[in-house]
């Protein structure tokens, strides 16, 4: 990727995506929405911001980050590629701390927590087995980078410290709680990276994990995660399948969203506009869906309870 002469990245098109690039809304098919709209407001404390017979929109006052799509008859494919798990960024380490206390405090059942040394994680899942991440980032000044990639470990995390930096009592997730990033299960590693790395847009920052990568743009540790653990040479999931329908990748502009349209063409894959041509939508090769789409400012009033 090319940068400035102080090493920043750069927007030009033919570096991929630009550096404003983020993740937006996550999209699960269930199959009991009652009950896995309830975890998403009660364990992660998302609002409401929208509903039908069939469908639910949970996030902040800012924006949507899951949306809940009801299918009485799906049923998961663990086997198959699909979503590892889905990662809501908190604010900060006193947001982290909180909604740990609260986690402890409801019942919540964890099933894992790690010092990746770039972030501090903790892991749990939905009602259907959909993966959760809730994390913190450290300091970008903290992280270590080497030859073009980005330093991460697996270490166990100070849970002690974390609850000991809470504060104050957790209310819901915060004003700036996002989609940090979205970890897939992917049948093949290497056609999966040239997908969303050379394609999509998405340079890699750090490949040192057997049997997985990790891509991120404008510098960030990771957008997405790709892992082929358990699922290595599986076929494409279900269309009717429980669990990820679609992802979101948020551009800041037009330019940017048609060179990746332009990147993707070239590469063969089909994109098919959406509505006033803000938002395309391509799938992976796993069969999983991407929608790209232009940031736009955050309507105002359109969060219920």
């Amino acid at each position: 990727m090319n940068g400035d002469p102080a090493g920043r990245p750069t927007d030009r098109a033919d570096d991929g995506l630009p550096a404003a690039t983020a993740m937006g809304a996550v999209t699960l098919t269930v199959a009991d929405l009652v009950t896995v709209e309830a975890f998403y407001r009660e364990a992660l404390g998302l609002a409401r911001r929208g509903r039908g017979d069939a469908w639910a929109e949970l996030g902040t006052a800012q924006a949507t980050l899951v949306r809940l799509e009801q299918r009485p008859r799906a049923r998961p494919e663990p086997t198959l590629p699909g979503l590892y798990h889905l990662a809501l960024l908190l604010p900060d380490r006193a947001a982290l701390g909180a909604w740990l206390l609260h986690a402890v405090e409801t019942g919540v059942p964890l099933q894992g927590a790690a010092d990746h040394a770039v972030s501090e994680a903790i892991y749990l899942a939905d009602p259907e087995g959909n993966g959760v991440e809730v994390y913190r980032d450290r300091p970008r000044e903290t992280w270590e980078t080497r030859l073009g990639r980005i330093g991460m470990t697996t270490d166990p995390l100070d849970a002690q410290g974390l609850t000991a930096a809470a504060a104050p009592r957790w209310a819901g997730a915060p004003d700036g709680a996002s989609v940090g990033h979205v970890h897939l299960q992917v049948g093949d590693l290497a056609r999966s990276a040239a997908f969303y790395g050379d394609a999509l847009g998405f340079p890699r920052t750090n490949d040192a994990f057997a049997g997985a990568c990790f891509l991120g743009a404008g510098g960030y540790h990771h957008h997405l995660g790709l892992n082929t653990w358990g699922v290595r040479g599986s076929g494409s999931r279900s269309a009717h399948a429980a669990g990820l329908r679609r992802f979101e990748v948020v551009v800041p502009g037009t330019d940017a969203l048609e060179a990746a349209a332009l990147r993707l063409r070239r590469a063969r894959h089909a994109v098919e506009r959406q509505g006033d041509g803000t938002t395309l939508d391509v799938r992976g090769p796993d069969g999983l869906e991407v929608r790209l789409r232009v940031e736009r400012p955050p309507a105002d009033g359109d969060v219920t309870t």
